[in-house]
């Protein structure tokens, strides 16, 4: 199902004078409206009027998460208090958390992006949605929430944790869909095996994970103890929360919402735009959010850009599975090693958890 085919199968022309009018838009909001945007501009000498084409966000600085926690918490607001109607933040594990405020419309656009991510994976009207997301100052849990209710789907807000209700609830609900964090729904699998309810049950038809890295071997466990197809859903407090981008029934990358999330691929090191089909660091610019408008967030996460039309019919740009993050990587012996190339060789191992400590030893 496309739940909005105009946007969703967008020409690449149609799509392109969108993106650069929603651009041009948010860079004189953010240039008139934010402190911090205006200074980055001065200093790199440059207005709102320069950006002419797609091409020139390339002269717009990069905002990063020190840059955000700088402004902790409201100094990167673009509106009046009295506009923004929901508050979300990171945990802040960190350091400082980076919060983010929605306006009202902010928060239809985000529900209008889950509600296309709930229709690339097959959710239909009727089908009960339990939504396994925490609930709170997390994203995850209220996104959700708000998108499927916009879908038209049947919200369950169990929340996160609570496992022995949670497989009880897929049992006397007879769910559909279930949506929670990769390793959550890993370790629901294992406690269906280890319990009194039979898989066969159980209804779950879908599963839609994000939250945190995960790799097809995961994948495939959590299809096979579950009996579902489980899709992966991107996205990060900093530019909304999920839904920024999301699998289809394809499995074949992640459809970017790119008339609301403009994407590029940087050299971490070096800052350098990196042509489609290379790895490097997503770096994200809000088109359409007037809370808190981003521009050029260097969101850290590894993945490559597929320009090529999905064969689901769909003309958004798609992201390749994250690989690991630039400040994660590990050189070993001249080796880049990232952590998620560990846990693949973990989980062909049976029994095994996605849950590990890499320690590197070096000898003196």
């Amino acid at each position: 199902m496309v739940w909005n085919k105009q946007a969703e199968c967008m020409s690449k022309e149609e799509k392109e004078k969108l993106q650069l009018e929603r651009l041009q838009q948010t860079v004189k909001l953010a240039y008139n409206n934010v402190s911090f945007y205006k200074e980055k501009f001065d200093e790199a000498g440059i207005t709102p009027e320069d950006i002419k084409t797609l091409k020139d966000i390339e002269k717009i600085p990069f905002t990063t998460k020190d840059d955000l926690r700088a402004a902790y918490p409201f100094g990167l607001f673009a509106v009046p208090y009295e506009e923004i109607v929901e508050i979300h933040a990171s945990s802040g594990t960190s350091g400082k958390p980076t919060v983010t405020g929605y306006t009202k419309e902010d928060l239809d656009i985000w529900s209008e992006c889950i509600a296309r991510g709930l229709g690339m994976v097959g959710v239909e009207k009727e089908y009960i949605l339990q939504n396994a997301f925490g609930y709170g100052l997390f994203t995850g849990g209220f996104g959700i929430h708000h998108g499927a209710q916009k879908f038209g789907a049947i919200t369950v807000p169990i929340s996160a944790g609570n496992t022995k209700r949670q497989l009880e609830t897929m049992k006397d609900f007879q769910s559909d869909v279930i949506t929670c964090t990769p390793s959550y729904a890993m370790y629901l699998g294992e406690s269906l095996e280890n319990s009194d309810i039979n898989l066969e049950d159980i209804n779950l038809k879908i599963g839609i994970h994000g939250a945190e890295m995960w790799t097809e071997e995961m994948r495939h466990k959590i299809e096979d103890t579950l009996n579902i197809k489980a899709y992966n859903i991107y996205g990060l407090t900093e530019i909304m929360g999920p839904g920024v981008a999301q699998e289809c029934v394809e499995q074949n990358g992640m459809h970017i919402q790119d008339d609301h999330f403009y994407p590029e691929i940087i050299n971490p090191k070096t800052g350098e735009t990196l042509p489609a089909g290379q790895k490097g660091e997503l770096v994200l610019t809000t088109l359409t959010k007037t809370g808190i408008p981003i521009l050029r967030f260097r969101t850290k996460d590894l993945t490559s850009l597929i320009i090529e039309q999905c064969a689901c019919g769909r003309t958004s740009v798609r992201m390749s599975r994250i690989t690991g993050r630039s400040d994660d990587m590990l050189k070993i012996r001249g080796v880049m090693v990232f952590p998620s190339q560990i846990e693949k060789a973990l989980l062909k191992i049976k029994g095994a958890s996605p849950n590990y400590l890499i320690k590197v030893t070096r000898p003196d």
